[in-house]
């Protein structure tokens, strides 16, 4: 019975990852199910284990919204452009979400990231200087994206050889 509850957490910790192309919280779900896991089964894995990997998503939600900061700063964006460029992404991802069966989240946050930070820096810059400042919250938003997939698949990877009996 051990082997068919592991498979089913297995496969929906790999399900949960999806969850990041929709912009939900796809490492803490799957931090969830470990955290379950370990509950149910307690000689699996130390807490210190899912303590690790709560650490690593946490660092994965700071790094995505810093990276994006990053990115508009490298472009010449300001401190205004900056927020404008995270409350962008993040109302992006909400009223993205019902477009392309939820794929639209992952659209909207990078295109609101561009577009709160090119409206926050239009007052006072040329067109050409809040441009090119919009490009480094889209870029930075990227690749904070990127940067949180990768620590969710390490999350996964390091719990199957702990979840499988």
């Amino acid at each position: 019975m051990a082997y068919l509850w592991a498979t089913l957490t297995i496969l929906t910790l790999l399900l949960s990852q999806t969850l990041q192309l929709f912009s939900m919280p796809a490492n803490w779900v799957a931090l969830g199910l470990v955290a379950l896991w370990k509950w149910v089964y307690p000689a699996s894995m130390d807490w210190s284990f899912v303590i690790a990997l709560a650490v690593a998503a946490a660092l994965a939600e700071v790094l995505e919204f810093g990276l994006q900061a990053w990115g508009a700063g490298r472009y010449g964006a300001t401190g205004r452009g900056n927020l404008g460029g995270i409350v962008g992404a993040v109302a992006g991802a909400i009223l993205g979400a019902p477009f392309f069966l939820g794929l639209g989240a992952l659209a909207g946050a990078l295109g609101g990231a561009y577009l709160g930070c090119l409206v926050m820096e239009m007052p006072g810059r040329s067109r050409q200087e809040a441009m090119h400042a919009a490009k480094g919250a889209f870029v930075g938003k990227a690749l904070g994206f990127t940067v949180k997939i990768a620590v969710g698949a390490v999350i996964v990877v390091l719990s199957i050889p702990r979840i499988w009996p």
